[in-house]
């Protein structure tokens, strides 16, 4: 793999080698596994009537100073208590972004003080974060008009309404891993690949869409996988398991086509089928910069993306405070080398089984069984995450009760 030196934002890529250097510099931070982060996304929804829409000027006068420019220009877009921002997706979905802890505790406790700073906000205007992975009260709608969603809506219809509802009506929890010391990346890459699809769905929770059951365990996964396989379908796959991750992602980006091309007009949309080694190579009146890299980067939406750590996009937003489960969970068993080993080889049979998970969840036994051998890894391995006594005790409580509800799915 060719390294690149520090290249600011303006540098201009004239060759592939050189892309793919700035790729391998700044998507894989390798060191000590320290930091654990999240992103919560949530449909908003008015609190004496789920069904009716929350518009963007109902949003802005709920958050105040914290709203995103994408509401209000003029916003200091100041942080939560916690170091953590508000965005608004395109649908009026809220998301926080926390600031990395040292610890699953410090950043379970950040984070729910910045809930509940944000629900008081909601709640002052009349509003609740709702929770389940997608709408299940509303069809698709704008909410936050961009140059950059309006690219993607024009993108996305071309290939057929999924990509409004996952743009317009879906919700997702982010966990975010640092990619771990060098000698250890591979085997971390492949475990949070291969955990994804029992994990994916024994936490689903996005069945009902605008008012009608959608036969899908998880409506949002089907919506992303949906959209554009090429770039949304998984880096790492059992047929190429032993793939250098660099090498995989530097393919994976150069390959994906364009979604925007930013300029100072309202449209963004990129001309079809130009990927970014074709922008490289000429293909656009002008050249790329190392900033239009890493915006087309922010384009691309794997089940897991490397951003630096590891950004695992694969699971439903859930209900209340149950987005702390899902964390412990993978935290525990990422936290050793033998656990990531233990935990690849129990979904190793399964790890390619993405849209089933999606579409069937935990009736199919053979995600529910290495979801619930899961759950025996991570309780084995949960006191390593030195808890305090009562979280421990209510992630061990909850990880024992989603093992059994698993474990009487494969029977």
């Amino acid at each position: 793999m060719v390294t690149s030196p520090e290249l600011d934002r303006t540098t201009v890529l004239r060759e592939r080698a050189v892309a793919a250097g700035h790729l391998a510099r700044i998507c894989f931070k390798t060191g000590p596994p320290t930091r654990t982060g999240v992103e919560l996304e949530w449909t908003v929804h008015d609190a004496a009537d789920p069904a009716r829409p929350v518009d963007g000027q109902r949003l802005r006068a709920a958050l105040g100073r914290h709203s995103p420019p994408t509401l209000d220009r003029a916003s200091p877009a100041a942080p939560l208590r916690h170091g953590g921002t508000v965005t608004v997706e395109p649908g009026g979905q809220l998301e926080i972004s926390t600031a990395p802890q040292a610890s699953v505790a410090a950043l379970v406790s950040a984070t729910d003080g910045e809930i509940a700073q944000v629900s008081g906000l909601l709640a002052a205007a009349g509003l609740v974060l709702g929770q389940s992975g997608i709408d299940p009260h509303r069809p698709p709608s704008p909410v936050v008009e961009t140059p950059r969603y309006r690219a993607m809506r024009h993108v996305f219809d071309r290939r057929g309404p999924a990509g409004r509802t996952m743009m317009y009506s879906t919700a997702g929890l982010q966990v975010c891993l640092d990619a771990g010391e060098p000698e250890h990346l591979s085997a971390r890459w492949a475990a949070v690949h291969a955990v994804g699809p029992p994990l994916l769905a024994a936490f689903a929770t996005a069945h009902r869409h605008a008012g009608r059951a959608t036969g899908w365990a998880s409506a949002r996964m089907a919506a992303w996988f949906a959209i554009d396989p090429a770039r949304t379908r998984p880096v790492w796959t059992p047929e190429r398991a032993d793939a250098d991750p660099v090498a995989a992602w530097v393919d994976y980006v150069l390959a994906a086509p364009l979604l925007c091309v930013r300029h100072a007009g309202p449209d963004w949309t990129a001309p079809p089928a130009v990927t970014f080694a074709d922008w490289v190579d000429g293909a656009l009146p002008r050249p790329p910069t190392t900033d239009d890299l890493d915006y087309h980067v922010s384009t691309l939406f794997p089940p897991v993306r490397p951003r630096g750590y590891l950004e695992l996009r694969y699971l439903d937003a859930q209900p209340g405070r149950g987005w702390a489960l899902p964390l412990a969970v993978l935290a525990a068993l990422l936290a050793e080398p033998g656990t990531v080993q233990a935990a690849r080889a129990v979904a190793g049979p399964v790890a390619h089984r993405w849209h089933a998970a999606a579409r069937h969840g935990l009736r199919d036994r053979g995600l529910a069984a290495a979801a619930a051998e899961l759950f025996d890894l991570a309780l084995t391995a949960l006191p390593g995450l030195d808890l305090p006594a009562a979280l421990h005790d209510d992630i061990d409580r909850d990880v024992r009760r989603r093992r059994a509800a698993a474990g009487r799915r494969h029977r």
